[in-house]
């Protein structure tokens, strides 16, 4: 059954949701804490949660947020955004995250990446494979680096990535439906990776098309935030309180 990840991103200390990853359409929604918490009273045990100050910053900024949701919940966090640095990536682990994703240092410092996957393991880190228009783009989506993402992915997978978030970037935020096809043909490729298709998701039949396409898991938010899906439905179906 297909892992459920609701989204948490954060600007200013405050939980928020983007369009396609551009700032000028920011949205909030609330505290953090706040909607962790209900997450977990829903019987949620994961959680994306993206410093997008330190994305765009190019390192972490929003870290006491991590740390409030893990001193306050038994939720696991994936923690990404602006993780460039060896003390980033601690600050990271030291706040509680269990999981960090890492995506743009794998592009502009291959080695740093390589280190920490040899450092952490690879059941703590997580590829970031942020494309648009086939290619890998960094730094909160600001630029578009020279990488294919067949190239970035073949290239992490065999050094030994196990999870991979992969976040079509023209899907982010619109509710318009997931790259399900995309999704598939990486599974296809890499029938041991724990992909996490982010991006798109609209409706309660989105995460089941995903669900019966093979995808291991899934990332959502601003469908959550809209009212889109019924979280105590989605609850009922696939999670055990």
């Amino acid at each position: 059954m297909i892992e459920l990840i609701p989204a948490i991103d954060i600007i200013e200390g405050k939980c928020v949701r983007l369009t396609k990853g551009d700032y000028d359409t920011k949205k909030v929604y609330g505290d953090p804490l706040e909607m962790a918490k209900e997450f977990e009273s829903l019987g949620f045990e994961r959680l994306h949660v993206v410093d997008l100050d330190g994305a765009k910053s190019k390192h972490v900024v929003n870290i006491d947020c991590l740390q409030r949701i893990t001193a306050s919940t038994r939720l696991k966090v994936d923690f990404g955004g602006g993780v460039k640095t060896d003390d980033d990536i601690k600050k990271a682990f030291d706040a509680g995250a269990t999981l960090v994703t890492a995506g743009s240092i794998a592009i502009t410092n291959p080695d740093t990446y390589l280190r920490w996957l040899d450092t952490y393991g690879a059941d703590h880190l997580i590829l970031g494979a942020d494309v648009r228009n086939g290619r890998v783009s960094i730094n909160g989506w600001k630029e578009d680096s020279t990488t294919m993402l067949t190239d970035f992915l073949e290239r992490y997978m065999s050094a030994g990535t196990r999870n991979v978030l992969c976040t079509e970037i023209s899907k982010d935020g619109t509710l318009a439906g997931p790259a399900t096809d995309l999704y598939k043909s990486i599974m296809q490729r890499y029938p041991k990776c724990h992909l996490i298709a982010s991006g798109g998701v609209s409706c309660m039949e989105d995460i089941e098309n995903l669900d019966a396409s093979g995808i291991p898991a899934v990332v959502f938010g601003k469908a959550i935030y809209e009212g889109k899906i019924d979280l105590k439905e989605l609850s009922r179906r696939y999670l055990s309180i």
